[in-house]
């Protein structure tokens, strides 16, 4: 009884409550107040119903107060990078703010699904409107990122539809700022200009997802020169490297050849032999080894990309070397004349790739097997760097397996090197050729035709001839096409066996995948299906065939004699999962809106299969059958064997 009381006042001696010893809650100091409403398990519904009980609660929850403000920081800790510390602002209007641009986002990625399961548009060519209207909000953009992120990262096997899509815009947000940066980083004087700050721009821009800075490139960077004044230390004491510049964004110079030699000998020493960094001679085309931070992850890489690790470290080290667009293996050259000099034969030139050897001019020769002229050992600008950074992943993506990898590298390196040089007629005409073949953004195609026709009137053939059908896809467009409905009932489906989404093996290469369509008999040409020996199967041709999502990241059309369903079904790790499916139920896949019109009545056969076949598996309540109303973009199929 008398805590029931306590709470307005207390039990005077007669029992009675004194009235003018009552104490409310609203008495109390607004500085406990806050400390109350701050309590963890109050949500920002609370704090509203809080405010409104009275004047008094309302002036504590004000918008720039410490309650709004810790509702802010709990909801979104992420934002917080974004605040000063202690920094005093409106959080009630942030939070609002916050939270309508969140809703405005999940709208946005709910809205493409369709349109990207029926075509392949560019993802910028589809949020072009729908985030007009986010812009119009005049929300900052780090509002939108979070939200995808926050999208991204919630229940692992539920919502993938919605994961897939916001995983694709983050993807295209993220690519276009880093290019605004690229644009502002190459605006500036050649001598501003870091090769360590532009190959970390190349290496964001193809890894838009990843958190790679400058900031923690440098910081692993000056763990390594740590190592090296370190040993230099044992070596020469004095060594003026050992008192170099604090900040790495200071240059000094070591003026002394000899301990110019002792620095570049420790580094090699360091680099080479302590921590192991060699050449990828075994997987020389693999993008990775032309990404800075993979390149110090992984301990491997390039001519190129070893070559700016090795420079920005001598430059650490009081060593100043130049970059050398040598053909076929890229090089640095160190000046041995105190004051410089332009006659190649005064370098010495460092073959970063292997091992830091040091080589005259004649030698670098043989490593090419040709002479070459004297302008090749010339030094070259970090903008000339970067073309050459991005051009050796143009090459590697023209040489992929054309996939969806390959083709993704193919137009992450051509929007790289149109930035740097944007009147290269030979790539704009490669990154028209691309789209079209691809089928998206046939607007951006013209621009793009346009441009070299203006640029180059001799291109007039193979811009004509692009344009021509970039017209009739447009064309194409405006008619609508009504997606194929297949129905198991129907009586030409009847050998169909499986359904979409339950998870298979195959029997003859034991690769684990997923069922996102089939087709009654193969569809697949007469010399696709020589050429896997379709006629070699006891059934031949004329079965059942199925698309599958592989564990290894393609996509397959395998015969039904060849598949199994998986004994211990298993979440299969493919990129475009989500583009049919809405979430993994522990035993099979549910497939989302736009998979389930096609295939109507694989669900219920899914449902019947599964509890056939995993009993065990499925909890006593029945599996979660819960739908997400999202679709994906379609990925580029690669037929392989069955």
């Amino acid at each position: 009884m008398a805590s029931s009381a306590s709470a307005d006042g207390y039990l005077g001696l007669n029992g009675a409550i004194s009235e003018s010893q009552t104490k409310k809650l609203t008495d109390l100091p607004a500085e406990l107040l806050e400390h109350i409403l701050c309590f963890p398990l109050l949500s920002h519904d609370d704090i509203c119903n809080a405010s409104c009980t009275c004047k008094r609660l309302r002036d504590v929850c004000h918008g720039r107060g410490k309650v709004w403000g810790h509702q802010y920081r709990l909801r979104w800790p992420r934002l917080q990078k974004y605040y000063r510390h202690n920094e005093c602002c409106d959080w009630l209007r942030e939070y609002r703010t916050r939270h309508t641009v969140g809703l405005q986002i999940r709208l946005t990625v709910e809205s493409i699904s369709k349109r990207f399961f029926t075509e392949v548009p560019c993802v910028g060519q589809v949020l072009g409107d729908s985030f007009a209207e986010i812009q119009s909000l005049g929300a900052p953009e780090h509002f939108c990122e979070d939200e995808l992120l926050f999208i991204l990262n919630s229940d692992k096997w539920k919502s993938l539809t919605l994961k897939y899509y916001a995983k694709k815009i983050l993807y295209f947000l993220r690519q276009q700022n880093i290019l605004r940066s690229l644009k502002l980083f190459l605006e500036q004087s050649p001598v501003q200009q870091s090769a360590l700050e532009g190959a970390v721009l190349v290496d964001q821009y193809c890894n838009p997802l990843a958190e790679i800075t400058v900031a923690s490139i440098s910081d692993q960077l000056e763990e390594i020169t740590d190592k090296v004044q370190k040993m230099l230390r044992i070596k020469n004491p004095s060594h003026p490297s050992l008192r170099g510049a604090p900040d790495a964004g200071v240059c000094f110079h070591v003026d002394d050849l000899e301990l110019q030699r002792q620095a570049v000998g420790v580094l090699n020493c360091v680099l080479y032999e302590q921590l192991q960094y060699k050449g990828n001679e075994l997987d020389y085309y693999n993008p990775l080894n032309s990404y800075i931070h993979q390149v110090i992850q992984r301990h491997t890489g390039i001519p190129i990309s070893l070559s700016v690790l090795y420079m920005m470290l001598a430059r650490r080290l009081g060593v100043q070397l130049e970059p050398v667009n040598f053909p076929n293996h890229f090089l640095l050259r160190w000046c041995q004349k105190p004051n410089g000099s332009e006659d190649i034969y005064d370098f010495v030139y460092i073959d970063a790739f292997g091992q830091g050897k040091q080589l005259t001019a004649k030698e670098c020769e043989y490593l090419i097997g040709h002479q070459v002229t004297a302008d090749y050992y010339s030094a070259i600008s970090t903008t000339e760097v970067l073309l050459r950074m991005v051009g050796n992943l143009l090459n590697i993506g023209k040489r992929g397996e054309g996939n969806e990898k390959s083709y993704q590298l193919l137009r992450d390196s051509l929007d790289l090197y149109l930035t740097i040089n944007p009147d290269n007629v030979q790539y704009l005409l490669l990154q028209a050729r691309l789209y079209f073949h691809l089928g998206i953004w046939p607007e951006k195609v013209l621009d793009i035709l346009q441009h070299i026709q203006a640029l180059d009137p001799s291109q007039h053939g193979a811009v004509g001839y692009l344009v021509q059908h970039t017209l009739e896809h447009i064309q194409h467009k405006k008619q609508p096409v009504q997606p194929e409905v297949k129905r198991r009932s129907a009586a030409e489906h009847v050998d169909v066996r499986y359904a979409a989404g339950l998870v298979m093996k195959h029997k003859r290469s034991g690769y684990n995948c997923v069922i996102y369509g089939w087709d009654p008999k193969c569809t697949m040409s007469q010399e696709w299906i020589s050429t896997m020996r379709v006629n070699q199967l006891s059934s031949g041709a004329d079965q059942p065939f199925y698309n599958v999502l592989v564990q290894d990241g393609t996509c397959r059309y395998a015969a039904q004699e060849n598949l199994e369903p998986h004994e211990d079904p298993l979440e299969i790790g493919h990129p475009e999962v989500g583009r049919y499916f809405s979430e993994f139920s522990n035993t099979h896949y549910v497939a989302n809106e736009e998979l389930e019109t096609r295939y109507p009545e694989d669900m219920s056969e899914t449902l019947c299969t599964v509890r056939r076949l995993y009993h065990r598996l499925l909890p006593s309540s029945g599996g979660n059958q819960s739908q997400a109303q999202e679709t994906a973009e379609p990925a580029e199929q690669q037929a392989m064997p069955m």
